[in-house]
């Protein structure tokens, strides 16, 4: 009988990892663990991922609020110091903010609205409409704001971001000033001193900001980009893909993973002689419909993957076949055809129209996605994903 199965994610489990512990050896044996548990094998092509989280426990890549403090008043003062665009959360912000305002006299926090970057919603888009607020050029301040929409929480977690970032600031000794804008420029009217919180818009916010006369010119991609007194730190991301690790440290998104991919699949083929792939992920990419979340609050979804994983997927659309060159055929003939035509077909089908409708993405967007789904962020207990099938087709028996 032909295989009836064909991609398969499963969650392994693992020990507890703590800095100093050896990520290599404990993800190869908890795959094999697993695969002798379950009555699996290995096969090529397969994928084992680990979360980033576990790669920079591994590493102990960590930062302090007083090591972030020291970086931000070094690079822009101890005075006023303006802080855009951040996103809403108490796990992925409130510790580098907590950090930024032990290092100044004052904040001027501006915010995007109606939502952060990632669609974390402070009002609804129908309520600045109905508000007759125009978001691309109107500049609300606090009082504003309250005027109009009054104290709304976060349908998930039930916080009131603003008054959450208001107190913790001013908890830590600062002064604050909130705006509601989504013009970058706007915050120089405050101070030249600016630190862009933005991820994935980072360097035309920075270009922008630059042009305009913005003096002191940081991203949090460039706090924490290089170790304070002995901390952790990501010499390309820096506080970006944080995580709130205590009340007083953040884990810092791992460094130097490709030596960790790599030695894994070295480790993998050595056990099984099998090649299988190897990466890291972090946040999956994809949009909450009901929450509008749209999850990508890490600065990219794999930081280090096995060469095997470049790419974007070469797929034939099989629907399209069979309503279109296929559709006088049915039954055998029409697998049989199908089969004969993923066998022949090339090996980049960009612009061609029997793919249009596939996934126009990365491989490592996709497949990172997946393992998030598959993971979760609570008590799962399962940092490493092991996923078969997915480079299999219709003609694999």
């Amino acid at each position: 009988m032909s295989r009836m199965v064909g991609t398969v994610s499963r969650g392994v489990r693992a020990p507890i990892i703590r800095q100093g512990d050896d990520i290599v050896s404990i993800v190869t044996e908890s795959v094999l663990a697993c695969a002798e548990s379950e009555g699996f094998a290995l096969r090529d092509r397969d994928v084992v991922a680990m979360t980033e989280a576990v790669v920079a426990r591994a590493q102990g890549n960590y930062a302090s609020v007083d090591n972030i403090a020291k970086d931000v008043k070094a690079k822009l003062g101890g005075d006023t110091v303006g802080v855009i665009f951040p996103i809403l959360s108490r796990n992925r912000f409130a510790i580098c903010l907590r950090g930024i305002a032990k290092a100044v006299k004052k904040i001027v926090l501006m915010l995007s609205y109606p939502s952060d970057e990632v669609g974390n919603h402070l009002i609804s888009l129908d309520a600045v409409d109905e508000a007759g607020i125009n978001p691309y050029s109107d500049v609300l301040s606090l009082e504003k704001y309250r005027a109009l929409f009054g104290y709304e929480v976060h349908p998930f977690t039930g916080v009131d971001y603003v008054a959450y970032y208001e107190e913790l600031i001013r908890d830590c000794g600062a002064d604050v000033e909130i705006v509601f804008a989504n013009d970058a420029r706007k915050i120089l009217a405050y101070t030249k001193n600016v630190i862009c919180c933005d991820i994935h818009t980072r360097h035309r916010t920075k270009r922008i900001l630059r042009a305009a006369g913005a003096e002191r010119l940081y991203g949090l991609d460039e706090i924490m980009n290089a170790p304070v007194d002995g901390s952790g730190y990501n010499a390309d991301f820096g506080l970006l893909g944080s995580n709130k690790a205590t009340e007083d440290e953040v884990k810092l998104f791992p460094r130097d993973c490709q030596a960790v991919v790599d030695a894994i699949q070295e480790k993998l083929i050595a056990a099984t002689g099998k090649h299988i792939e190897v990466m890291v992920y972090g946040d999956g990419a994809f949009k909450d419909p009901v929450g509008k979340i749209w999850e990508l609050a890490d600065p990219i979804v794999s930081p280090a993957y096995t060469a095997g994983l470049e790419g974007t997927p070469n797929e034939l659309k099989l629907k399209y076949l069979a309503d279109n060159e296929f559709a006088s055929l049915s039954g055998e003939a029409l697998k049989e055809a199908i089969k004969g035509k993923i066998q022949e077909k090339d090996g980049n089908l960009v612009g061609k129209m029997a793919s249009e409708g596939t996934t126009p993405r990365r491989l490592t967007d996709l497949i990172g996605s997946l393992c998030d789904l598959t993971s979760g962020s609570g008590d799962k207990g399962t940092p490493i994903v092991l996923i078969q099938g997915y480079f299999d087709n219709y003609t694999n028996e």
